[in-house]
């Protein structure tokens, strides 16, 4: 990763966070992007990446990411699409209509939109690679109060298959990573604590435990690494086995 700049989104916390700290140890020039400036300038400030604040659901957000990534590092060589909330609890049926569009905007029409404008700068630039967090629930399992959820990441992983057939021969290459449940907030719920957390997921977990974000942030940094060369159009899927 020496030399090379990366644009990761959601990169002030939890997977992105990770993330972002592995390819800046491997060499990498990072930007991290996310909604909360305060959180990103201190992530920033313990990672020695850069950072600016915007919202994938916004197009125009979107553009300005990757235009600032590569006016300030002088390029754009790999993209992290990782921002992404957990939402829309409880059956399908009894959904609001609002929390159905707000989990949509922001893990599905947010990697649409970022992914325009990456693939935009990347074919004009000689190429590069992204990588998509997608997740294991989705395309490869299904939880029961969890179908908007399921769909929007579901949604991620066809993506990116679609992206990358378009764009393998403009020298891009597009992956897409799908966690399990992973020892990040996201996994928590109210008040719960990390005994408590790892007694409920005990019994999805094979391997009797979840997974630390590095290990998540191994994968995207082999996928958009050179020993990947000729991998593109998948996704890796990082469950201990959950979804086998």
């Amino acid at each position: 990763m020496q030399g090379k700049v990366v644009l990761i989104t959601g990169g002030s916390s939890g997977i992105g966070y990770a993330t972002a700290r592995a390819f800046t140890a491997a060499g990498a020039t990072v930007m991290i992007t996310g909604r909360d400036e305060g959180r990103l300038a201190e992530a920033a400030g313990r990672l020695g990446a850069g950072w600016t604040a915007g919202d994938v659901s916004s197009a125009a957000d979107c553009a300005r990411m990757v235009a600032a990534t590569a006016d300030r590092y002088g390029g754009l060589h790999v993209a992290v699409n990782n921002a992404g909330v957990l939402g829309g609890f409880g059956p399908l049926a009894d959904l609001d209509p609002a929390d159905w569009k707000a989990v949509l905007d922001a893990n599905l029409t947010g990697v649409f939109l970022a992914m325009k404008y990456e693939i935009a700068y990347l074919r004009e630039h000689g190429g590069g690679a992204i990588v998509n967090v997608a997740s294991n629930i989705g395309a490869h399992r299904r939880v029961p109060g969890l179908a908007a959820y399921a769909a929007s990441k579901a949604g991620v992983s066809v993506l990116t298959r679609a992206a990358a057939l378009e764009y393998a021969a403009d020298g891009i290459r597009i992956n897409a990573v799908s966690p399990g449940a992973t020892d990040t907030a996201m996994t928590y719920r109210p008040g719960e604590t990390t005994a408590e957390r790892d007694a409920r997921l005990a019994s999805t977990m094979p391997m009797g435990r979840v997974a630390d974000p590095d290990e998540v942030a191994a994968a995207v940094l082999w996928l958009a690494s050179g020993p990947s060369s000729f991998v593109a159009g998948h996704d890796l899927v990082v469950d201990g086995a959950a979804s086998a």
